[in-house]
């Protein structure tokens, strides 16, 4: 059963259930320290391309498939072979193998790299090593790794990290700074922070500029700004939207952004299964409303086929405001 990301984790201070962060922190030191022990232990591997890794601080998600879809595009127009690499969370398949979307499902090989095959050469594998030898084997010059900064098997060229911008209604991305399962951290920020070679900060397209609290706990770091804009219009008419992403409530908050006319939400869980019983309830609550069903796009490929025709997927894109810094950010990594 997967559990949904708790909103509190995002509050910077007066969390509910004290207590029960408390009794959760012991838990957290011992996350921390395994985290830090592989790290250190951990002779890493190369591959015969560079690697980008695009991570994040955080349990939870921050908006790194799009950033990596941008990256790969970005790449490929400087006229670098670039193929991403992902785990294939939430799919049956280890790799390392090649996304085929005319063959492949997202049971298979994950929603996300089932997305992102759609437009570029994608690879999953579970030993992150295999996966971009591979990749390399197949002519990639450049592997883009969707997650991986707490990963220390494979050598990295460049690491970026993601972090979510959004700072309004009290939420911060990195909550009180607890370490998993008392807060969202992956590990201490000072020690991922320093394997960081540049931070991304992905706004919604309806935040006017980053918090600059935000932006000074990042130091020296070099930062980059992203905003997450619509790639189109939300559908037309009363709609019933619906997602289940690390923080469901930002697809809620994007569509209404963008114009969409919504009249429900129901939030699920990271990467769950949409069964006979949920799409029925779906359907249903559409039909109360007179209205349509919109999702998002990595919601949209792990629906049933029979379903797809009456779900809207709205596409959403990572640009970045400054494209020159990063063009530089590439070029002194030899990319």
């Amino acid at each position: 059963m997967k559990l949904s990301t708790p909103r509190w984790w995002y509050r910077r201070e007066g969390a509910p259930s004290p207590v029960t962060r408390a009794l959760l922190t012991p838990l957290s030191w011992l996350w921390a320290a395994q985290t830090a022990r592989r790290i250190a232990r951990t002779q890493p591997r190369g591959a015969d391309a560079a690697v980008i890794c695009v991570g994040n601080f955080t349990v939870g998600g921050v908006g790194k498939t799009p950033i990596v879809r941008e990256l790969l595009l970005v790449l490929t127009q400087r006229g670098r072979r670039a193929h991403g690499l992902a785990r294939g969370y939430g799919g049956r398949l280890k790799g390392p193998l090649q996304v085929d979307p005319r063959r492949h499902a997202a049971r298979d090989v994950g929603d996300e790299p089932l997305m992102l095959a759609q437009d570029f050469p994608m690879w999953i594998s579970a030993d992150r090593v295999a996966g971009a030898r591979r990749a390399a084997a197949a002519g990639a010059e450049v592997v883009v790794m969707d997650d991986g900064h707490q990963n220390p098997d494979l050598r990295k060229t460049l690491s970026l990290v993601v972090v979510d911008g959004e700072t309004r209604e009290d939420e911060w991305p990195f909550g009180d700074g607890r370490v998993f399962p008392a807060g969202p951290m992956r590990e201490p920020l000072a020690a991922s922070l320093a394997r960081t070679d540049a931070v991304i900060v992905l706004l919604p397209a309806d935040l006017p500029a980053a918090d600059p609290a935000l932006l000074a706990l990042f130091g020296d770091t070099p930062v980059l700004i992203a905003r997450l804009e619509p790639a189109a219009r939300p559908p037309p008419g009363r709609q019933v939207g619906f997602a289940g992403i690390g923080k469901p409530w930002k697809v809620e908050r994007a569509l209404k952004a963008a114009g969409c006319h919504l009249v429900d939400f129901a939030p699920y869980p990271d990467h769950g299964t949409y069964d006979a019983a949920t799409l029925k309830f779906l359907w249903e609550r559409a039909q109360a409303y007179s209205a349509g069903l919109v999702t998002t796009e990595k919601d949209w490929v792990r629906l049933p086929a029979e379903w797809r025709d009456r779900v809207t997927p709205w596409p959403v894109r990572a640009r970045f405001e400054d494209e020159a810094a990063l063009g530089r950010l590439l070029a002194e990594a030899g990319l």
